[in-house]
């Protein structure tokens, strides 16, 4: 059996719940394909008194009668009467049958719970009377629910204005993988992998334990990038409308989203997303990007000194901006489409970007490598207001110590050379950020690239913090 790679929060959670002294509702949550279900069975070593996973796509009399053939493996020497005609019925049928059953405590995992709500389905009123009413009132009952589809989790669970609010007692988002777990999962594969090569691959899929799963040992990283993304038959070739169709109803509306972000790197502001989109500024356009940031795809974020009505929309999901990127126009007949696209413009863009996607990602690690972790601070990015000079940084650590950190994130195959044209620019940015925002704190420069910054005459006095890769991976 393979090691459990990472998880050591969630797990503890469980501990703590199954020693609980009442009945625990539990709803997790998170992007398709991060793991929820094999945390789930890994915890519980797959002893559940009752486990269903809900079929995609069928109507509510094909839901219940999964239900039943379900139910009536459980329940094998009492045959069971005719299948439900309602949810009310069936989850009563479950009420008998746990009740009957012999385990101390009566663990019931429902997973990917948004498929059972199709319309007039009466899901969630049934589900609400059989925690309300039965298993809320004693004191052994562990219900897990589970699903990709995060809005629905948030807005119709955790946040149901009806009978179901504040009746879950634990939520979890599970996030990917952080660079270390990726590592960790990597490296039971080919301890021969670089991190270098780990950071190529993470910038492809992400922290995606079920893409990074697929990683062959035999292979490089290049070769594996090519075989699980552009062969014909390759896993994330084929990946990319299953993903959105699968987490949302109507997804041509939220693909047409996020392909007006993908134009462009560092996000668009809502007005943007209508022009490009061709969607109406409306409340189904706010639904949908709340449905996008909360499974993961996107990120809003406030520019340095904006106001929330500034808020830039960004694209965030490393498969996604790869495969729109690379992938989705690729020929499947040609055997080095990512060889060949090495070290062009369209590479050096991408990667430059991924990258600093990556550094975001870890802002943890990269604040614990800067000594500040207990040190109040808030990121931000920043653009200047005078066109002409353009100068842009995305990310800024302004911290309460009265410091802020101008990170620039590069990605290279080498030591980073800092030219004299770059060093101009940097001394620039600084003097064009102080004039704009006005502010008195002390601005450091802090360069974080692949295998640090070459040192010369330009760098000298120059970078305060040159950080490594290396610390993304703590």
């Amino acid at each position: 059996m393979k090691p459990f790679i990472g998880r050591q929060r969630e797990i503890q959670i469980f501990e703590r719940l199954l020693k609980s002294n009442q009945s625990e509702f539990v709803a997790i949550y998170g992007r398709r394909r991060v793991g929820k279900t094999h945390l789930v069975r890994t915890v519980f070593k797959n002893q559940f008194t009752f486990q269903m996973t809900a079929i995609a796509n069928v109507t509510k009399g094909q839901q219940l009668l999964n239900f039943y053939t379900v139910l009536q493996k459980y329940q094998k020497e009492k045959p069971l009467p005719t299948i439900p005609e309602n949810w009310f019925l069936a989850f009563q049928l479950l009420i008998d049958f746990l009740e009957a059953s012999p385990d101390t405590q009566k663990v019931v995992f429902l997973d990917e719970l948004p498929w059972f709500d199709n319309q007039k389905s009466d899901f969630i009123p049934s589900l609400e009377h059989f925690w309300n009413s039965w298993a809320a009132a004693r004191d052994d009952v562990i219900l897990v629910v589970c699903g990709s589809a995060a809005s629905w989790i948030i807005n119709k669970l955790i946040n149901h204005k009806g009978g179901l609010h504040n009746r879950v007692t634990e939520r979890i988002k599970l996030e990917p993988f952080s660079l270390q777990e990726a590592e960790a999962l990597l490296q039971l594969k080919n301890p021969a992998l670089t991190r270098y090569q780990i950071l190529q691959l993470y910038m492809v899929m992400g922290g995606i334990p079920f893409y990074l799963d697929r990683v062959s040992p035999q292979y490089s990283a290049m070769q594996n990038i090519e075989q699980i993304c552009f062969a014909s038959d390759g896993l994330l070739r084929l990946e990319f409308d299953n993903l959105f169709h699968a987490l949302f109803s109507k997804a041509d509306r939220h693909l047409s989203v996020v392909r007006a972000m993908a134009r462009k790197s560092k996000g668009l502001t809502r007005k943007e997303i209508v022009q490009h989109s061709k969607l109406a500024n409306s409340g189904t356009l706010s639904q949908i990007l709340d449905e996008l940031e909360k499974s993961g795809f996107i990120r809003r974020y406030n520019p340095f000194g904006k106001k929330k009505q500034n808020s830039l929309y960004q694209l965030v999901d490393f498969y996604t901006l790869f495969y729109l990127r690379f992938i989705e126009h690729s020929d499947p007949a040609d055997l080095y489409n990512w060889s060949n696209a090495i070290d062009t413009p369209a590479y050096r863009a991408w990667s430059g970007y991924a990258f600093e996607q990556i550094c975001l990602y870890h802002i943890h690690q990269i604040k614990k490598a800067l000594g500040i972790s207990g040190v109040i601070s808030h990121t931000f990015s920043w653009k200047s207001k005078q066109a002409a000079q353009g100068a842009q940084i995305d990310l800024i650590i302004d911290r309460r110590d009265q410091v802020i950190n101008l990170c620039e994130m590069k990605f290279s195959v080498a030591p980073y050379t800092i030219t004299k044209a770059y060093a101009e620019q940097l001394r620039q940015k600084v003097a064009t950020f102080k004039t704009e925002t006005g502010t008195k704190k002390a601005i450091f420069i802090t360069m974080l690239t692949t295998y640090g910054v070459k040192a010369n005459a330009h760098s000298a006095n120059l970078v305060q913090n040159d950080l490594q890769m290396e610390i993304l991976f703590d």
